[in-house]
């Protein structure tokens, strides 16, 4: 089973990169209500949509994803 995507995601956060990877882990950090024990795309990508409270490009998303899911 692979790890959920906020395991792997906390693992890249580095607040002094301007890497979107590292970007986006430090923001879901200060996140409470995402989405931590899933590996499911179209969860975590609705969640970024529609609900998070900051908001952050869906394409480098995709992109983030992609490496994740070579990891």
């Amino acid at each position: 089973m692979r790890k959920s995507f906020y395991t792997w995601l906390m693992t890249q956060r580095n607040p002094k990169s301007n890497e979107p990877v590292a970007v986006l882990a430090d923001l879901v950090f200060e996140e409470t209500m995402f989405p931590k024990h899933t590996d499911d795309f179209e969860e975590i990508s609705r969640y970024l949509e529609d609900q998070a409270s900051f908001s952050f490009n869906l394409g480098q998303f995709d992109r983030i994803w992609e490496d994740y899911l070579g990891h």
